[in-house]
């Protein structure tokens, strides 16, 4: 059972803490909701089938993300902690120019940005499907929608994220 849970963590860690990045901006953030899916998934490992462990961990990080970003507002008022943090500007090109490297990290940067503004539920599909690659059933499993709920919000959420992209390319452009 402790084998089987290991490799599953082993297996599931990076995109959970991934999403959590994603939704939150915030790197510390995102590690403390990534220890408490996982200590939730060891919690309820026994009373979870292997199909379902996917949509399950989706649904509980999403969850934690929402809670956390519903503590920031309590306990930080409506201020917001500058998104171009130290996870944004690691590429993963091994050796990339240093020109490369500062266009990226802008690049990621304004991203990160424009995907914070971004409103729920779009930006749990978005991260889903675009950042890890979700199939559409299994995001639609793991938010509990129907599936052409999920095709609409995803297009929604891309609209909303590009007019953002615009928005701040407009803001930075000289």
């Amino acid at each position: 059972m402790q084998m089987a849970f290991e490799n599953t963590v082993d297996q599931h860690r990076d995109r959970v803490f991934t999403y959590a990045w994603y939704c939150l901006g915030d790197r510390d953030d995102a590690e403390d909701v990534t220890q408490e899916v996982l200590v939730r998934l060891w919690r309820n490992w026994g009373e979870l089938e292997e199909a379902r462990v996917v949509p399950w961990l989706i649904h509980v990080t999403r969850n934690l993300c929402i809670d956390t970003m519903r503590r920031r507002k309590t306990y930080r008022g409506m201020v917001r902690d500058d998104p171009e943090g130290v996870a944004m500007n690691q590429v993963a090109s091994p050796t990339p120019a240093p020109n490369e490297l500062v266009e990226s990290s802008e690049f990621s940067a304004h991203v990160q940005r424009a995907l914070l503004q971004v409103p729920e539920p779009y930006r749990s599909i978005v991260i889903l499907r675009e950042v890890q690659d979700y199939r559409y059933e299994e995001i639609a499993a793991a938010l509990q929608m129907p599936l052409n709920t999920v095709k609409v919000y995803l297009h929604r959420g891309r609209r909303k994220l590009r007019d953002g992209l615009q928005e701040l390319v407009r803001d930075v452009t000289p």
